[in-house]
């Protein structure tokens, strides 16, 4: 289960043609997430591995204490998973579904939780160009004490769809010791 705010989000990608279709960049309402605004940030993909920030909302930049646009998102992260954030960035893109990324924003003293959320967007129909995302804190922001997050650890990387629900699985089961399923 994901953060309600979060929820929201991967529902509004899904009611834009989610699962069978790639939502369009051009598709989005910011009208329809107003509340959500502050939380929220546009990514793009020039190549693999550069996902430059296109917009970010207030809370965002308040976290970071800067202007964030233009500046690849695998910096933001700790070098020790920038290569499991990209990867997981390119599986969204070819998918494509949404994935939340349980991450730690780390300042020089406290840390906050986050989810964040990126949902696959195409610039023109069927070329997944960009990244409608979300920072959700999942513990309080004041305990930063107007630190800015230096970087981001992941935690956990959940792939968000039908591609990524988990399977039946075998279960092994014996009788008089004999295994039979």
């Amino acid at each position: 289960m994901f953060h309600s705010n979060t929820q929201k989000m991967i529902d509004y990608w899904r009611s834009l043609g989610g699962y069978g279709g790639l939502p369009v960049r051009a598709a989005i309402n910011p009208a329809d997430f107003s509340t959500l605004m502050p939380q929220t940030f546009m990514l793009g993909r020039t190549s693999s591995g550069v996902y430059p920030v296109r917009l970010s909302g207030g809370l965002v930049a308040d976290l970071h204490q800067r202007d964030l646009r233009g500046q690849n998102m695998l910096s933001l992260v700790s070098e020790r998973d920038r290569f499991n954030l990209h990867t997981a960035l390119e599986t969204a893109r070819r998918r494509p579904e949404p994935m939340v990324a349980e991450m730690e924003g780390r300042t020089e003293g406290a840390s906050l939780i986050l989810e964040i959320l990126f949902a696959p967007l195409a610039g023109a129909p069927g070329s997944p160009e960009r990244f409608l995302g979300l920072y959700q804190p999942l513990s309080l922001v004041a305990k930063l004490n107007d630190m800015p997050i230096r970087d981001l650890a992941v935690r956990s990387i959940r792939g968000v769809g039908p591609a990524n629900e988990e399977t039946h699985r075998l279960k092994l089961a014996t009788l008089d010791g004999r295994r039979v399923a």
